[in-house]
């Protein structure tokens, strides 16, 4: 979800490519992948998108679940509430988020290699706290980084942690147990 690759465009292109019922037994597989990443209760009637915004199933209760990209190392699809949905747009556009109140995604399936300490870092250095796998979580976000204060930043402790400490994409890992599906 951070950058549209090489590989998700020719993915894409592929996809548009594809007769209907392949499509819709691929968008089928794409579906169960987002859907994996939140609870049943947020799951069930969640909204699904792919990575370019195409909605493969309307939801009802304001959630919108991504599939694991495939082109990012571990499987790490992400449901996101309105607020959520709000970062992740500034985020990806390096823009300031701008939000009320509290926001909260899911990860249940784990997340992609990340630095804990920069946003945009595309690979470990010697500085940036590089996470290889933060397993099952959830994610909060709160409009006052004041806050966070006080919270741990080591992804290693078990409780929960602040990534992106310091920086306007500042947020809570809550850490999970996942249940399969």
């Amino acid at each position: 979800m951070r950058h549209v690759s090489l590989g998700i465009l020719t993915l894409a292109a592929l996809l548009g490519a594809l007769p209907g019922a392949a499509r819709a037994q691929n968008d089928a597989a794409l579906i169960r992948s987002a859907l994996s990443a939140a609870p049943p209760s947020v799951a069930d009637a969640a909204t699904v998108a792919d990575h370019h915004g195409r909605i493969l199933r309307q939801g009802t209760n304001g959630w919108v679940c991504l599939p694991d990209d495939p082109e990012a190392p571990n499987n790490s699809p992400m449901c996101l509430d309105a607020p959520w949905q709000v970062f992740m747009d500034a985020f990806m556009n390096k823009r300031t988020p701008s939000f009320n109140g509290v926001g909260f995604g899911y990860m249940l399936q784990g997340d992609f290699p990340v630095s804990n300490t920069d946003p945009f870092a595309t690979g470990p250095t010697a500085d940036n706290q590089w996470v290889a796998d933060s397993g099952p979580h959830v994610m909060m976000i709160v409009a006052d980084p004041t806050l966070l204060e006080g919270l741990s930043t080591d992804p290693g402790n078990g409780v929960p942690w602040v990534m992106w400490k310091g920086t306007p994409y500042a947020h809570v890992m809550i850490p999970a147990v996942a249940r399969p599906r």
